[in-house]
């Protein structure tokens, strides 16, 4: 999939111990609200057994990116991340430049 010109959200976190069950019903339910605003493009995540964690949601241009960050709903969840679920996260935001991929047939 060609991602140039694409805004790239990259979210860097490590996961606290607590409430697991709540998490996961949380990112569950922010994945989909972010599959219905505009711009959405989609999203790759991952995250070891330590609780580190590597998201990144992809846009189509700023404007989307930062709606979804200002969406009321997901600025709620972001308030409880920090008071319950995560230790520290780091975001970065850019544009993609080149893009390129490759698949085993």
């Amino acid at each position: 999939m060609d991602r140039t010109g694409q805004i790239a959200v990259i979210f860097v976190s490590q996961r606290t111990l607590n409430d697991a069950q709540g998490y996961a019903q949380a990112a569950k339910a922010m994945d989909a609200l972010a599959a219905q605003q505009p711009g959405y493009r989609g999203v790759d995540s991952v995250r070891g057994a330590d609780g580190f964690g590597i998201t990144v949601s992809w846009w189509a241009d700023e404007a989307s990116a930062l709606a979804w960050r200002a969406h009321p709903e997901h600025a709620a969840i972001r308030e409880r991340g920090r008071a319950e679920w995560y230790s520290r996260y780091e975001v970065a935001v850019a544009e993609v430049g080149r893009s390129y991929g490759w698949t085993r047939d």
